[in-house]
């Protein structure tokens, strides 16, 4: 199996003059979910190369065993520091796609023309796309082949707006995944704050925040696995 994990390249937070970026947890939970599934993993950004990372997914309070795990990992720190770009990969090349949230998705990725044409590509192939956190929000330009929003009548979730007003950033972001997702039509719902919870809707799966990263990977193989059946 091949997976393909797709990073923002985004790190500025709208115009606090703090930095963002993709969350740690988000991207080392599936990571390693995938790695102990024998599967193989690119990493791919719009800009290519390191990606950067939040700050505040690295504070202590914030680790966890995988993020532990990813931090000494010397290969999986080589692979990150040179992700491909973007606009050179094809669904063709693999199973799935994977994309980690952080708040830089906001900015970069919901107005990149290569990932929605990409999510656009996976979908049409009969290939599932998992999406976490602020990640969902990446999907708001994307369209079916009859060119409806492709959330349209799907059920799914996503970074809820109290989960963002808990983190003091609703006036930050260019928009809140909660309502993006209800205004194309998403059947979205939700699970507590900060707790796991994932949605499956066909090919298309998404989790709730960072908690919901391992488990949202862990749905993405078993849905490959039964598309593959």
């Amino acid at each position: 199996m091949k997976v393909l994990i797709v990073l923002t390249s985004h790190d500025q937070l709208g115009n606090t003059g703090k930095k963002t970026g993709f969350w740690l947890e988000e991207l080392a939970a599936p990571y390693y979910t995938f790695k102990d599934a024998g599967a193989e993993i690119v990493l791919a950004s719009p800009k290519g190369g390191q990606p950067p990372l939040d700050p505040k997914s690295n504070e202590p309070d914030f680790k966890t065993d995988a993020t532990r795990r990813f931090e000494a990992d010397a290969e999986a720190n080589a692979q990150l520091a040179d992700t491909v770009r973007l606009d050179s990969v094809s669904q063709a090349d693999f199973d799935t796609v994977f994309y980690p949230g952080g708040h830089g998705p906001l900015w970069d990725l919901a107005e990149d023309r290569h990932s929605v044409a990409l999510i656009e590509a996976f979908i049409a192939a009969g290939k599932p796309v998992a999406l976490v956190c602020h990640a969902p929000g990446v999907l708001r330009d994307v369209k079916t082949a009859e060119g409806t929003p492709l959330v349209q009548g799907r059920k799914v979730t996503g970074f809820t707006n109290t989960e963002e007003a808990g983190v003091g950033l609703t006036e930050v972001v260019p928009f809140l995944v909660e309502d993006m997702l209800k205004a194309a039509g998403g059947h979205y719902s939700k699970g507590p704050d900060w707790g796991s919870y994932v949605v499956t809707d066909g090919l298309l799966i998404t989790g709730q925040n960072p908690a919901s990263s391992a488990e949202t990977a862990a749905v993405l193989l078993r849905t490959v696995a039964s598309a593959a059946a």
